[in-house]
């Protein structure tokens, strides 16, 4: 037979402290299997979403890739009414390896920038107040 809530207070009420403490680690211990499976529950469910969004971006991207050479190639024929068609396609590779050394530097540049991944200021502040607390305590 279960204990209504209603046995609950005149229980209490009679029960010693070591009892009370018990059963409050109890209830605190089920209180946190409880939230952690919620969590574990939550965090697949969103993890599942994740994948599935990751996955349609990624078709997305190779979609946009086989877009962008269709592109190109209506750019070769396009250029190829006036000329030659190899040299079209020439003119056109020359373009993109240009454009790709261009973001190749600026991406390189910028990787420069970023080095080292230590965040520099943040060190030099600690240890600023590492030195300043080392003061204070030898005072």
């Amino acid at each position: 037979m279960t204990k209504s809530t209603a046995d609950l207070p005149a229980r209490n009420a009679d029960a010693s402290t070591a009892e009370l403490v018990r059963t409050a680690a109890e209830q605190i211990s089920r209180l946190v299997r409880d939230e952690l499976t919620l969590a574990r529950a939550e965090i697949a469910e969103k993890a599942k979403k994740a994948g599935a969004g990751a996955g349609l971006l990624g078709g997305s991207g190779v979609i946009a890739l086989y877009g962008l050479a269709a592109l190109l190639a209506a750019a070769i024929l396009g250029l190829a009414v006036a000329m030659p068609a190899w040299l079209a396609a020439l003119i056109v590779a020359v373009l993109l390896f240009a454009t790709a050394g261009v973001l190749a530097l600026v991406g390189r540049r910028e990787l420069e920038h970023a080095k080292p991944p230590v965040p520099e200021e943040t060190m030099r502040s600690v240890k600023r107040v590492v030195e300043d607390l080392k003061e204070r305590v030898s005072r």
